[in-house]
């Protein structure tokens, strides 16, 4: 199960091999700040607090965007952070720049 945790929603989903964060937010009608989609804004940034193992690695835009620190702390960009197949519980918040 995925904890999704928006500015003012929160929703518990099925984890979906192939999404990313933003994409389950965005289908389960949470409220996620985002702008790009792509990695380039980092609007989407969030804090995984259970699951990393449960993500595909750290992108090349999350390098670019993020600190060595936040990654670190488990700080992504949720456009970036995709299940992965077999996924376990995952429990991330919106926490944008913004």
């Amino acid at each position: 199960m995925i904890e999704l945790i928006g500015r003012t929603k929160k929703a518990t989903v099925e984890g979906e091999s192939g999404l990313s964060i933003l994409d389950l937010a965005l289908k389960h009608d949470v409220d996620w700040g985002f702008s790009c989609t792509r990695g380039t804004c980092a609007r989407c940034r969030c804090l995984v607090t259970e699951g990393m193992e449960y993500l595909e690695e750290v992108t090349d835009a999350e390098w670019n965007r993020l600190e060595e620190e936040e990654l670190n702390e488990g700080y992504r960009l949720a456009c970036q952070a995709v299940i992965k197949s077999g996924a376990g519980n995952v429990n991330v918040a919106n926490k944008t720049y913004f």
